[in-house]
């Protein structure tokens, strides 16, 4: 089984609320801006993630899917 974290570039505002709930660091904020001119998240560690959805339940807007594909 593989994971799939998507971010919308289009969505996502930078707030890193996403990164501030994850309990084992898999997104971190990257040097690429958004329409915003914030600062996007990006996965870091796909391989840590253990599909605790937090990341995805606590975007505000929606920003954030986690897909696992077998």
């Amino acid at each position: 089984m593989s994971l799939n974290i998507k971010i919308d570039a289009d969505l996502c505002t930078g707030c890193g609320i996403c990164i501030r709930f994850c309990p084992k660091d898999v997104l971190e904020s990257s040097e690429e801006l958004n329409r915003y001119d914030n600062h996007l998240t990006k996965v870091a560690r796909v391989e840590d993630c253990i599909v605790c959805r937090r990341c995805e339940l606590y975007c505000p807007d929606f920003a954030i899917s986690v897909e696992e594909e077998e």
